[in-house]
């Protein structure tokens, strides 16, 4: 393995620091790397494993400025590409406007999830609550060739070079980018180049919807409105369908108008979920109403006769009580937890000729954090790759391949003191089913102080990784990911190697 450190970057984090999730698992970097040519611990790199693996992290520089919350973290975004039986590892923070006006001011600016806005240190911030910094550190995935990572909240889309994890810049759809900016999780529909998104604000009609095309253009966005502030963070689609929600977890009406912004769970509401043709008006938006609950992500949608099923976890506790564990930091983060929140994969159907809704567990098994081939996004499907969670903390310890038609499952877990990512769907090249790829996840070790990228055979995934590649420096956990072909990827298709790819 060739590797050279790229960058350093100071950090004002306490030497004694005790936060859980700036520690352990979650130490941050503050180094940079480059590394080629990586060499297998076990196994062998699939000669038909071709495009990039990119994961995005919180990885903060500075302490909150009173309580710092685990999605408060800078941008980091790693990268692991494979071609011709090679693979290389980099990874960047993302540059964003937060991070650098922070290392200039040698500290924090602006407050987190868990911090009143009132202790911002600037005039102007970002996200629906304003007045925070946009880390960018939540989700990634590409489009038209260029990664985009995501805020948490809304903010700036980021575009990052897949190859070397260089920032290029915020991106502006050709000046079209819209105010409010851009929620967690924009959808890519390989089927025609299309990006969906929706974004949320304080302010009437408090979320929209919007298409960009294949040439980058903002081409479509409608009003969705809400009857108050809401706090949306995922989204579906379907061949001719996009579905957004109202669900019954929101800042508290009445504290906000003191701008203090502490969410309640209201048990007596129904869920709601907004389906309109992928390029509809705001006239067009018929609301389906369920079981209360609050989704972070779903896995898929797709188009059954007159019906539109979709599916992700369903939290049975949205808003965990105190367990009186007597541990401070189990308390404060037990909203993050996927064992107290009791997220499990769940299905809806939304009929349109009805217009009512069913709706029934896909399994007892506690996951999330679920991933798909996204060849079949949008599309029926079979296999849904999600992770299961060490019980009273935000980390993965774990594997579940489900079985969306059958109801099997297969198990892998990580060895103790092991956590990974969310794991992404590789096709081989040349695939012919849906679990004819491989799953890649990056891990961090906590026995030996080292990580290692995992991949697997989807097919066969409880036999454990076929190929295990060392990287460079023991990264922070972390959990957004997503899978690049190199047919995506146009640098791919002409350079000779990867590594050529990486310097054109």
């Amino acid at each position: 393995m060739d590797v050279d450190v790229v960058g350093k970057y100071l950090s004002t984090l306490p030497e004694d620091d005790d936060h859980p999730y700036r520690t352990g698992p979650w130490r941050p970097q503050t180094t940079e790397w480059d590394a080629d040519d990586l060499t297998p611990t076990t196994g062998e790199i699939p000669t038909d494993l071709d495009g990039v693996y990119l994961r995005n992290t919180e990885n903060p520089l500075h302490p909150a400025l009173k309580f710092y919350h685990p999605f408060d973290g800078d941008g980091m975004v790693h990268v692991v590409g494979f071609r011709d039986g090679k693979a290389f590892y980099r990874n960047r923070f993302v540059q964003t406007d937060g991070l650098r006006a922070e290392g200039e001011a040698g500290g924090p600016l602006w407050p987190g999830l868990a911090e009143p806005v009132q202790l911002a240190k600037r005039d102007h911030g970002w996200g629906a609550r304003t007045l925070m910094k946009d880390a960018s550190s939540t989700d990634v995935t590409v489009h038209r060739g260029v990664a985009l990572t995501s805020f948490y909240q809304c903010g700036d889309l980021y575009r990052v070079d897949p190859f070397t994890a260089q920032t290029l810049g915020k991106e502006s759809w050709n000046g079209r980018y819209p105010q409010w900016g851009v929620s967690a999780h924009p959808k890519v529909d390989d089927a025609t180049g299309e990006l969906l998104f929706f974004n949320y604000s304080k302010q009437a009609p408090y979320m929209s919807y919007g298409v960009v095309d294949d040439n980058n253009d903002l081409v479509h966005r409608v009003d969705i409105p809400l009857p108050g502030p809401r706090l949306p963070h995922d989204m579906a689609f379907t061949r001719n369908y996009v579905i957004l929600n109202d669900f019954p977890l929101f800042w508290d009406p009445e504290l906000l108008k003191n701008d203090i912004h502490l969410p309640g769970f209201h048990r007596d509401m129904p869920s709601r979920f907004a389906v309109l043709p992928r390029r509809g008006g705001t006239a067009d938006i018929r609301w389906f109403e369920a079981d209360p609950t609050f989704v972070l992500h779903f896995t898929n949608a797709y188009e059954d006769g007159d019906e539109i099923v979709l599916d992700g976890f369903f939290e049975g506790d949205p808003t965990p009580v105190d367990s009186g564990s007597g541990n401070t930091w189990e308390r404060a983060f037990r909203y993050l937890a996927l064992d107290r929140l009791q997220t499990r994969l769940h299905r809806w159907r939304l009929n349109l000729i009805t217009g009512t809704s069913t709706e029934e567990p896909l399994t007892d098994s506690i996951t999330e954090f679920g991933m798909i081939n996204a060849g079949y996004a949008g599309r029926d499907y079979r296999y849904a790759y999600a992770a299961t969670g060490k019980p009273g903390w935000f980390l993965f310890d774990g594997l579940v391949k489900h079985d969306v038609k059958t109801g099997a499952e297969e198990r892998y877990s990580f060895a103790d003191g092991v956590y990974g990512s969310e794991t992404a769907m590789a096709p081989r090249v040349g695939a012919t089913a849906e679990d004819d790829g491989y799953l890649i996840t990056l891990v961090t070790d906590m026995t030996d102080d080292s990580s290692s990228c995992l991949i697997f055979d989807a097919a066969r995934m409880t036999d454990g990784p076929v190929c295990t590649l060392s990287l460079p420096e023991r990264i922070s956990s972390g959990t957004h990911s997503t899978w690049a072909p190199g047919s995506d990827l146009r640098q791919w298709r002409t350079a000779e190697s990867a590594a050529s790819a990486i310097r054109l």
